[in-house]
């Protein structure tokens, strides 16, 4: 009687997990392992900035900063910054999110905006730029 049980319960639990399927709902795709960022420069009329005082990034979607992390890092190149990388992937929509950028020049006088509109989505591999400028300047 026992045998009879605990087989009983075996099928069940086989046939219970049988439905458990791990499914994806992002079709097969192959990433590489590149890590893609967007960088734009910022310009006066001398040539490429030093430094900003302030610099903001905004997904207009959200309403949400962009985590920018340790850019200081990555801005070795005077007058390019970090705006986006691939760490935001997941949280920009498919057809593309606009990205609202404040500067403010290292003297604090002078702000300028500027759009631009990046791809990403839950099954994205890396972010694409679709639009907007690759430069800010600052007259």
């Amino acid at each position: 009687m026992f045998k009879r049980a605990l087989l009983i319960v075996f099928v069940a639990v086989s046939i219970l997990s049988c439905g458990k399927k791990n499914v994806s709902t992002c079709p097969d795709r192959v990433c590489t392992e590149e890590f893609a960022m967007i960088l734009m420069l910022f310009k006066d009329q001398n040539g490429p900035v030093k430094s900003l005082s302030k610099l903001s990034v905004i997904n207009k979607r959200t309403n949400q900063p962009i985590d920018r992390g340790t850019a200081a890092a990555i801005n070795t190149t005077p007058g390019y910054y970090l705006i986006i990388d691939d760490r935001s992937t997941k949280t920009l929509s498919e057809s593309g999110d606009d990205i609202l950028i404040t500067a403010t020049d290292s003297a604090g006088t002078k702000t300028k905006t500027a759009t631009i509109k990046v791809a990403g989505g839950a099954c994205a591999c890396h972010i694409k730029k679709l639009s907007g400028p690759d430069e800010v300047q600052f007259d």
